[in-house]
This record gives structure tokens, C-alpha cells and sequence, in this order.
């Protein structure tokens, strides 16, 4: 038959791609934590020019700045509601919340994260305990509430760090990512057969509001560590985000991907911990 795969000569199971698949995401409800600012507020504010019904959550009580100016008219719409993941009532709540709307969810970012200065050798446990409540259980918590409100296609991005790929300083962060990273195969493991993804993002470092006081040392390690030889901006982190999100990455899931412009791949950050003593 003209036309036909078998007429161009490739194998009779390579079928051409019947569409074009998009990185909008019309309709779809998405939910994002630490949204206030960096990271979070950009995510958000782009998953909502792409389309999508998002509900930012921050321990803030009213919309942050960051999430009420949108650079650009969307078809999506921005909903805030307050939240500290580290609680399971929060959590309870806002899935009690989304369930009245009559909405599903369709996404999860878990965005919102802490970090605690102290070393190895000076570090205490309510140091690692605090950290690991808002950084490790504050997402379980988060997929636990929300995944019964998910179906099949929906997605969940799990927002670590390059800290979680190489040792670096502090200790009690470095652990939590690394543990993060534990959890999202774990769950991508059990929600595969449900038809949920589960994937994460491993920024590097990123001009955000809170890496802007960071010491010159501390950058120029950084950089001498980094292929690309500069910092990453938020929107890059974000894209990807989007991406893990969109139908795009349909039969992508426990994927992790670095946003760090090569650093996890140059072989450590010792060098980059010993500027941040």
C-alpha cells in the first residue's frame, strides 16, 4: 500500500508518531509545594502559562508576591493555599479541599525544602530530624495524601539537589537528599502499576533569592566544578519540571535528571563543601 510503513523499508514495528504530543497541560491540576519564591514560584508560574489549574502552597499565609505577578496572559489559572508539608493534617486538608472542588489530581511537585548548616562532627540529631521532616517526609506525606486522588497519567516530580548525587556539605541536607532520592524509586516502583509517574530533578546551583548571599568562594568553586561555567537559572529547573509533567515523558518514570550544567558529573564537590565552611 503507498503510504504504508512496510513501503519505506523500516521494520513492520516502527510505527510513525500519529502526533504531534505537547508540553501543555490544559486542564490539569497540579499541585506545588514551597511555591513562595525561587524555584517553586516559577515552576508554578510557568505550569500555569502552560495551562494548567495550579495550587501553590507555602507556609505563608497569603499569596507570596512572586505568585500574583504573572509574566504573561495563561489560559491556566493560579490557586494559593497555605501549607507546611511536615504535617499530615496540612495534608489531609488540602486533599479534603481538592476532593470538594470535584477536581483529580493530575500532578504533585514536591518542591518545598529546608537545609541546616551544621557539619559532620558538629551536627545533632534534632538538626537531622528537622531537616528530614520537611525534605523526606514532607513528600511521602504529600504523595500519600494526594496519589488516591490521582488516575492513570498522572505524574509526580520530586524536586532534589545535586547535593543528592555527590558528597557535599552539610551533612544533615546531603543525607536528606540522598534519601529522597530512596523514596522516588520507591514509588515509582509502587505507583507504576497505577499508571503514575514518579520522577526527580536534581538542581545544581541556582540564582534564587536564597543562593544570592552565597560567599564568592564558595561560587567560584562552583564554577571551576561546573562544565557550563555558570549558575542555573530558575526557569531551566522549571522546564524540566514541565517536562516530567507533560505527556511528553508518558513512558519516562524513576528518571533523574541533573539541572547542574555538569557539575554531579565532574567527579565530587569537595571542593565546593570546603567553600561553604
Amino acid at each position: 500500500m503507498p503510504g504504508s510503513v512496510r513501503a519505506t523499508g523500516l521494520p513492520p514495528w516502527f510505527l510513525p508518531v500519529p502526533r504531534v504530543v505537547s508540553l501543555q497541560l490544559d486542564g490539569r491540576t497540579v499541585v506545588v509545594t514551597g511555591a513562595g519564591r525561587g524555584q517553586g514560584a516559577a515552576g508554578a508560574r510557568m505550569l500555569v502559562e502552560a495551562g494548567a489549574r495550579v495550587i501553590a502552597t507555602d507556609l505563608a499565609v497569603d499569596m507570596p508576591a512572586e505568585l500574583a505577578v504573572m509574566s504573561s496572559p495563561s489560559a491556566g489559572a493560579m490557586l494559593y493555599r497555605q501549607l507546611d508539608v511536615s504535617d499530615a493534617s496540612g495534608w489531609s486538608d488540602l486533599a479534603h479541599w481538592i476532593q470538594f472542588q470535584g477536581w483529580q489530581v493530575d500532578g504533585l511537585v514536591n518542591n518545598a525544602g529546608i537545609t541546616q548548616r551544621s557539619r559532620l562532627l558538629d551536627a545533632s540529631a534534632a538538626d537531622l530530624q528537622r531537616v528530614y521532616e520537611v525534605n523526606v517526609a514532607g513528600a511521602l506525606l504529600g504523595i500519600q495524601a494526594l496519589a488516591p486522588l490521582m488516575v492513570s497519567g498522572s505524574s509526580i516530580v520530586n524536586v532534589g539537589s545535586v547535593a543528592g548525587l555527590t558528597a557535599h556539605y552539610p551533612v544533615a541536607y546531603t543525607a536528606s537528599k540522598w534519601a529522597y532520592r530512596g523514596l522516588s524509586q520507591v514509588a515509582a516502583m509502587e505507583l507504576g502499576p497505577r499508571g503514575i509517574r514518579v520522577n526527580t530533578v536534581h538542581p545544581g546551583f541556582i540564582e534564587t533569592p536564597m543562593t544570592a548571599s552565597a560567599k564568592a568562594e564558595f561560587r567560584q568553586a562552583t564554577m571551576a566544578e561546573t562544565p557550563l561555567a555558570r549558575t542555573g537559572s530558575v526557569e531551566e529547573v522549571a522546564g524540566v519540571v514541565l517536562f516530567f509533567l507533560s505527556p511528553l515523558s508518558s513512558f519516562v518514570t524513576g528518571a533523574e535528571i541533573p539541572v547542574d550544567g555538569g557539575q554531579s558529573g565532574h567527579g565530587g564537590a569537595m571542593s565546593v563543601s570546603d567553600a561553604m565552611r
